[in-house]
């Protein structure tokens, strides 16, 4: 006989997330935790903003398929009984979990693939280009991704440049230009050896990237969900940030992973800021991806018992006791 259990957890964060158009102090999430024989497997999800999905949604979605959930479906049957998101990849994760305590199988046995460290970036997000970079000179890894909008996008990135000569920076405009700021800025942006410019255009307002010529990798992320968008993305980005919150879980992320790499895209794994329960199962992506930002967990006060580890921007030390 199967349980489920939902619960909202709330982690406070080390100070506010502030991305183009949003700012957080906290970070609110969904836990399922399904159990099955005395064995018990946990997925953690905070959700798609941008879809409007909240700890509260994502915990009525879940209880609304609670009796189906309970009636043992599979992971294969859960991604037609959901559509993608947050509740999804919670649920999708605990299946993943409970999989493996099940068959006594590491996840990295059940996927046919080696674990190994991964180099995160570490985010500077959005202040004045003084605060950002101090930020910048806080951070230890060499690895650096820095948010920016609309707003002084130059001065802020020539500020952190200027701060960590010696780092790969990237940068996340979360949909904060238009066509012609991207047009301006990304030259100016080469020049100073920013390595990938993240999804500089609104989601359904990229069409003018088909033809465009960027001196900078673009890489897609509000832009592309799932799989079932990246004949679009394609023709528009050089490489696709995968979140498990936007794909519905672990399932649907290797697919994605899988196709975009069959189509020469490079690949990125990305969070929603979590706990390390989130970071697990996309530690299992990262091994797939040419950039890794999982530094979620790293901007809240607390995390989980048997957490990830992070020195000096490597990600590593996936306790089976954690998941997986």
């Amino acid at each position: 006989m199967r349980q489920v259990k939902l619960d909202i957890e709330s982690w406070p964060l080390m100070e506010p997330f502030v991305i183009t158009g949003h700012t957080w102090t906290h970070c609110d999430v969904l836990v399922v935790s399904i159990i099955e024989n005395g064995v018990t497997g946990r997925g953690e999800a905070t959700g798609v903003y941008y879809l409007d999905e909240t700890a509260e949604s994502m915990f009525q979605q879940a209880l609304a398929i609670l009796p189906k959930l309970e009636s043992g479906i599979s992971r294969d049957q859960l991604q037609s009984l959901l559509p993608l998101g947050g509740t999804r990849n919670a649920i999708d994760c605990a299946l993943w979990d409970i999989e493996a305590k099940k068959s006594d199988q590491s996840i990295f046995e059940l996927t046919g693939m080696a674990p190994f460290p991964v180099r995160t970036v570490n985010t500077v997000t959005i202040d004045t280009p003084e605060e950002m970079a101090d930020k910048a000179k806080a951070i230890t890894s060499r690895q650096i991704k820095v948010k920016l909008d609309g707003e002084l996008p130059l001065e802020r990135i020539s500020a952190v440049c200027k701060a960590r000569p010696d780092a790969d920076i990237v940068v996340d405009v979360n949909e904060g230009w238009s066509f012609s700021q991207l047009v301006e800025l990304a030259p100016q942006f080469k020049a100073l050896g920013i390595k990938m410019i993240e999804q500089p255009l609104p989601r359904g307002e990229d069409d003018a990237l088909e033809g465009y010529q960027s001196p900078i990798t673009l890489c897609a992320d509000e832009s592309c969900l799932d799989a079932s968008e990246l004949e679009q993305v394609a023709r528009r980005y050089h490489m696709v940030n995968i979140k498990l919150d936007k794909t519905g879980g672990l399932t649907e992320a290797l697919n994605l992973a899988r196709r975009a790499k069959q189509k020469g895209m490079m690949l990125m794994v990305g969070n929603m800021v979590g706990t390390s329960l989130a970071m697990a199962p996309a530690y299992v992506i990262a091994q797939l991806c040419d950039f890794v930002d999982l530094d979620g967990a790293l901007f809240l006060q607390g995390d989980r018992c048997f957490p990830m580890s992070y020195e000096n921007g490597v990600v590593s030390g996936l306790s089976t006791q954690l998941w997986g």
